[in-house]
């Protein structure tokens, strides 16, 4: 089993305990554990597939699933439906009609706020039956600006890599665009440089223009701790953090209305069993995964993480995410806007083309030719590899 977890004390821990036990549990398997850095572990991956010599479990990101499918590296997970079924949307990997991965956990966005700043300007505090507009959240990021902050808003956007369409395509999804055509999986051609695009990052580029974001740093929510924006773009994984220096006067928002509804993204780390795992060695695979599933494993990973558990009864167990937990506001977030990634082969390049278009317009580029210029270079690589069997 391989993970990208090195470094992650926490997430190791957890995963100790769950192959412990499962070794305990049984004499026919036995899981052995290799973890790289997230930094390398994708070199890693690529280059064990080229020798033939994956694991039989391998963790993956989401989104990157459908090109490792594509390419090859894993086989169908086949375990139970009432499994799958039992787990958030967005923590099941499907392509193709199949289930490939399956994860413990995902992660929610949201944008946190302090009560008494937002009473103190006359600001509405939105909820997930009535979020802010994107008229409401101009004049709302107008009159904080007036109140005294130089940039009240914290968009995110010193971070980089697959930040970008995590954060912003929701966004752009939210005002009716794209990054790719989910309907026929062969085109970001209008969809990602549609009128709804074109509108929603020509107001990207206005709040950079307006002064009410930067993309100075640092990565995290350090600015919105030290009261240098009045509004924070970001994740689960910062909430605690927030929880701890702003207390009772913490607020997690929902995301804003664009216009087609509320959007975050979805679909995190998830497992897999590679293509190359002998039969016996795939049915202990499964064995392990579905041992692994077990509620109580789910609840130590999330409370272990701050990450919002893959099932209901995970989560009514955790003392963040039940219901009277102190997020539990991201549970009912991740269930009511996340939406994942497009499910292509053609991801990777996707994401690191969009990213680069929303930095060119972040930072003054021409809306459409930005999007087109993206839009030429997703749909070259789509054709390349003859519509990834689209």
């Amino acid at each position: 089993m391989w993970t990208h977890s090195a470094g992650n004390p926490g997430e190791l821990a957890v995963y100790k305990k769950i192959i412990d036990d499962f070794n305990a549990s049984q004499p026919k398997y036995r899981v052995v554990q290799q973890n790289f850095p997230q930094g390398s572990y994708n070199d890693a991956i690529t280059a064990a597939a080229a020798a033939r010599n994956l694991p039989c479990l391998l963790d993956m990101d989401g989104p990157v699933m459908p090109n490792w499918a594509w390419a090859g590296y894993l086989q169908p997970l086949e375990l139970p439906t009432t499994l799958t079924d039992s787990l958030l949307p967005t923590a099941v990997g499907r392509y193709q009609g199949k289930v490939y991965s399956a994860g413990y956990w995902d992660a929610a966005l949201s944008i946190f706020a302090r009560k008494s700043v937002l009473e103190k300007n006359g600001i509405r505090i939105p909820t997930v039956d009535k979020p802010w507009t994107l008229a409401e959240f101009d004049a709302v990021a107008a009159k904080l600006k007036d109140s005294g902050y130089a940039t009240p808003l914290d968009l995110g956007a010193a971070d980089k890599g697959e930040w970008w369409p995590y954060a912003y395509s929701p966004m752009l999804q939210s005002a009716g665009g794209d990054l790719f055509d989910r309907t026929a999986m062969k085109s970001a051609d209008g969809v990602l440089n549609g009128p709804d695009s074109v509108k929603f990052f020509t107001w990207f580029q206005k709040v950079f223009k307006s002064g009410w974001a930067n993309n100075s740093g640092p990565v995290g929510n350090q600015k919105f701790i030290d009261d240098k924006v009045a509004l924070s773009y970001t994740g689960v994984w910062n909430a605690q953090d927030a929880l701890q220096k702003v207390g009772a006067d913490l607020l997690i928002l929902p995301p804003v209305d664009f216009g087609k509804g509320p959007r975050i993204g979805g679909g995190s780390w998830q497992w897999g069993i590679s293509a190359g795992c002998g039969s016996a060695q795939s049915e202990g695979a499964r064995e392990y995964l579905k041992f692994s599933y077990q509620d109580k494993y789910l609840t130590d990973f999330a409370d272990s993480q701050v990450v919002i558990p893959a099932t209901q009864a995970a989560a009514s167990a955790s003392k963040y995410f039940s219901a009277d937990g102190p997020l539990h506001q991201f549970a009912v977030l991740s269930q009511k806007f996340a939406l994942a990634r497009p499910a292509t082969p053609g991801y990777p390049v996707i994401s690191t083309t969009f990213e680069k278009a929303a930095k060119d317009i972040m930072n003054g580029a021409d809306v459409k030719s930005a999007l087109d210029a993206a839009v030429k270079a997703i749909d070259s690589d789509i054709k390349s590899n003859n519509n990834y069997g689209n």
